[in-house]
Formats: C-alpha cells, structure tokens, sequence
C-alpha cells in the first residue's frame, strides 16, 4: 500500500515517533486509524440514537414552512 501525506501531516508524524511513544511512522498511523475508528463508531451511534429519539418522539404540529421560517428568524 502506498500513502501519500502533505508535508504537514509528515512533520506531525516524525514529531510523535520524536517523543518516543512511538518506534516509528506505521505506529503513529495505525494508532492513527484506531482511533479514527473508535470516534466514527462513536459518531454513528449518537447519531443513530439522535435518529431513533426523533423517530419515537411525539409529532410535531409545526409545518415545514414554520420549520423554515423560524431558521430565517433566529
């Protein structure tokens, strides 16, 4: 597999091998996409509980016009 990275990405990749807490660049990456893991199934499951919530609240009287308008407003 072949990565590329801008020149920000890499100075921040060799600054954390630099601290020592990792040995070298695949170590930073693959904790990298751990945690990129970790936060999107995060992200996905509030929203699905945001999602469900507004499925088995009550029906609002509110009309898409009033929805609208009040974005306009506020």
């Amino acid at each position: 597999m072949n990565i590329s990275f801008t020149k920000k990405q890499e100075e921040y990749i060799a600054d954390q091998v630099a601290t020592g807490e990792y040995q070298n660049n695949s170590e930073v990456i693959r904790d990298a996409i751990r945690l990129h893991r970790i936060y999107r199934d995060k992200v996905i499951e509030d929203l699905r509980r945001e999602i469900e919530k507004g499925w088995s609240g009550p029906d609002s009287t509110r009309t898409m016009d009033d929805i609208i308008a009040s974005k306009k407003n506020g």
